[in-house]
């Protein structure tokens, strides 16, 4: 069976390192950048298939979090989104997409695991 492949967009290195790294360890294939603009050139590319997100809100460049999930689920509504940020929590509610999760850092990693594998069960089996 092959991996499931995550995005995963974090412009701080050592937090991104530590995601990549647990996310891997929990058998997920990782694409790993630390800009919004190269997050969008991914998603948006035809030969790369992306089953989930993991998004820091605050990014360097624009686009931001928001924006990157906001452009995954035009492409697919039921795309699995997880957002990580350190101050941009309480505006989850009114900017983030439904049926995404938000973790607050710091977090442990085991909840970056949960929260990943909770999405992907969750998600409709028509959208696998």
């Amino acid at each position: 069976m092959e991996a499931i492949t995550i995005l995963l967009a974090e412009d701080e290195a050592l937090l991104l390192l530590d995601f990549e790294q647990t996310l891997n360890d929990a058998g997920f294939s990782v694409l790993a950048v630390t800009s919004g603009k190269r997050a969008l050139e991914i998603l948006t590319d035809t030969e790369i298939f992306i089953q989930a997100i993991v998004t820091d809100i605050r990014l360097k460049d624009y686009p931001d979090g928001w924006e990157i999930a906001r452009v995954a689920r035009e492409m697919d509504p039921e795309m699995p989104i997880v957002y990580v940020s350190g101050d941009s929590g309480p505006d989850w509610a009114s900017r983030g997409v439904p049926n995404s999760i938000m973790l607050e850092k710091p977090f442990a990693m085991a909840q970056l695991v949960t929260a990943v594998a909770q999405l992907l069960n969750d998600r409709p089996v028509s959208a696998k």
